[in-house]
């Protein structure tokens, strides 16, 4: 007798059908959550970055905490250019930075994926927006950009070894991140 290849196959959650639940839950709650404003799924991430850099930014800390993040993810990124250099495959690079890290795939929601290239929206210019008319942070979309998303980029890229170039927050408020 011959298994049915539809009935039989697997969604990956057997066994984590509970958890499976409790975040289709938190998704729920989280986008029905339109006061003050319209939550998005990324919002607990951006506010812990962005309180995070305000306090370094008004500590005069901003380039120490880039290197103390870059530092912190330094075992991951060596496992990885161990592994670019062994295959010589410089997509590694983006793919450990951008598919493998769930703090970033987390962050932006909208991540495209090509060779050599990785583009997303910009994921602080909402929540930014809205805090800095209430007095929350006062740093710009361009800080945020400039000494935060791309340092950091920038530094994991040095210790994989391989050169990306980071664009500019452009009008659709899109970035891309491209191997050299």
């Amino acid at each position: 007798m011959q298994t049915n290849p539809i009935s039989a196959a697997n969604s990956g959650f057997e066994g984590r059908e509970e958890m499976l639940g409790q975040a289709v839950g938190l998704a729920i709650r989280t986008l029905k959550d339109s006061m003050p404003y319209q939550h998005e799924m990324n919002d607990a991430l951006v506010k812990m970055h962005l309180n995070s850099v305000q306090f370094a930014k008004n500590k005069g800390l901003l380039k120490e905490y880039v290197v103390h993040d870059v530092k912190a993810m330094e075992p991951m990124l060596k496992r990885m250019r161990a592994e670019i250099e062994r295959t010589g495959d410089r997509e590694i690079a983006l793919t450990g930075m951008f598919e493998r890290m769930a703090c970033f795939y987390q962050l932006c929601l909208d991540l495209a994926v090509t060779p050599g290239r990785r583009t997303f929206s910009f994921p602080f210019s909402h929540v930014l927006d809205i805090s800095r008319r209430i007095g929350q942070f006062d740093l710009t979309n361009e800080e945020m950009h400039e000494h935060w998303l791309k340092a950091r980029l920038l530094g994991y890229a040095a210790v994989l070894g391989v050169e990306i170039e980071v664009s500019d927050i452009g009008p659709d408020n899109k970035v891309t991140v491209s191997l050299r």
